[in-house]
């Protein structure tokens, strides 16, 4: 595959997947082009040697693998990302009108740059259920408005003289976006929003059981910079690792006897402890279940098998930024478009040890990837990531990796395309 053909796509997926349903969504379409077959988890498997597959939890997680040859299952090779972003998710009853303005009410997701958000042309995306065959069985339907329906205004700095100063956003009264105005209060605005969602997915209101809905900037990811050294985009934080893995996956062949697996977790952003984050049994228990289909499970071969395998938690890195140098380590640092970054933590806020980074410069070396190291300024206790808690249910080394980026947790992040190709590069050397 081409270097530009690889930018394109990483693109077109950023503009394309507002949300994290919207990302298992296209995951699996290009899954499915590729030929791998879905495995529901309330189903029976049946799995062939060389065989393609994946399965998915609460619309948002996804696990796909590639079988060994044999049917064997000495080792699984994983690349682990996340699906989430920071952002505003839209409350249950959330309209009103205030002063002729239709409002909806929000609550934040995760930890976003929140003055980012503001006087930009916001869109809506998430999921609706409607009713099923019985009430167990609700059927969901995504939802993308895909286009500028809201924006959350600033206030004027006539009436904010200090703003430039610093200001204290109010979540609950400064994070609410307007989406119509001139309307009557009087009017039952709980039904505006609901027609609205009728209308984008066809299906009668009546049968619209429940939603979940997040605002997006409704512009799309572009490259930037003089020679398009950028990409300036939302979500890239980890968009970006989610397109990375699945150019290399969706076109991997079968090993003898090891498994290539994606392992794209939801809920990264706040704290993962759900049923479908990395803080659950999920992938654990898939490893077995894909052993015992293959009639190769035992205690002791699951066991052996972990101990065998390798991960990777690919997550967005911290680039230098040239204008707050002091928020860095001196030495330690990263660029934009110098190579994919190694994430180090002494108290291990990711899961690099010093084995984990030899298997990563061995591998880096031969795909002739340039490799930074990155470890947080001794002040600055910086994020976390999947890997470390991946890790306390797969007892497997473990490394975290990602690309530098600048504006992190921004509406708008800043990447370099020169690192995304290279982050393909190096994890195809790890599939290979």
């Amino acid at each position: 595959m081409s270097e530009s053909l690889i930018v394109k796509n990483l693109l077109d997926f950023l503009s394309s997947t507002p949300t994290a349903y919207h990302a298992v969504d296209n995951v699996s379409s290009i899954l499915i082009k590729n030929k791998f077959e879905y495995l529901p988890l309330s189903s029976d498997w049946k799995l062939k040697p060389s065989g393609k597959y994946f399965t998915t939890v609460n619309g948002t997680t996804l696990i796909a693998f590639v079988n060994s040859a044999t049917g064997k299952c000495k080792s699984f090779r994983i690349i682990g990302a996340h699906t989430d972003s920071p952002g505003i998710k839209i409350k249950p009853n959330p309209e009103f009108v205030k002063e002729g303005f239709f409002q909806l009410n929000t609550e934040i997701y995760g930890g976003p740059i929140l003055s980012t958000w503001f006087d930009r042309p916001l869109s809506l995306a998430g999921r609706v259920f409607i009713k099923g065959k019985d009430a167990f069985t609700p059927q969901q339907k995504l939802v993308n408005f895909d286009k500028p329906v809201a924006v959350i205004p600033n206030l004027a700095i006539h009436m904010n003289r200090e703003i430039n100063n610093g200001y204290a956003i109010n979540n609950q009264k400064d994070m609410i976006p307007v989406l119509i105005s001139g309307v009557d209060e009087k009017i039952p605005v709980k039904e505006l929003l609901e027609n609205m969602i009728s209308e984008a997915i066809k299906i009668p209101k009546k049968d619209i059981l429940d939603f979940e809905l997040f605002l997006y900037e409704s512009d799309g990811a572009r490259l930037a910079g003089i020679n398009d050294d950028f990409v300036s985009s939302s979500r890239i934080d980890n968009l970006e690792a989610v397109s990375a893995g699945l150019e290399v996956l969706k076109t991997a062949e079968a090993s003898a006897d090891c498994l290539k697996v994606l392992a794209y977790y939801d809920n990264e952003e706040v704290g993962s402890s759900t049923k479908q984050g990395a803080d659950s049994t999920l992938l654990s228990s898939i490893v077995e279940r894909i052993m015992e289909s293959n009639g190769v499970y035992s205690p002791s071969a699951v066991s052996k098998a972990i101990a065998n395998s390798f991960m990777i938690s690919v997550d967005g890195a911290h680039s230098i930024h040239p204008n707050k140098t002091e928020k860095y380590d001196p030495i330690n640092k990263a660029q934009i478009n110098k190579g994919p970054v190694l994430k180090i933590s002494a108290n291990q806020r990711y899961s690099t040890d010093s084995q984990s980074a030899s298997v990563l410069k061995v591998l880096a070396n031969k795909a002739k990837v340039p490799l930074q190291i990155f470890v947080n300024n001794s002040n600055e206790k910086g994020g976390s990531t999947i890997g470390p808690i991946a890790g306390k249910y797969l007892q497997m080394p473990s490394a975290d990796l990602g690309i530098p980026m600048l504006a992190m947790h921004s509406i708008r992040e800043l990447a370099g395309t020169k690192d995304h190709i290279w982050m393909v590069k190096l994890l195809s050397a790890f599939l290979a």
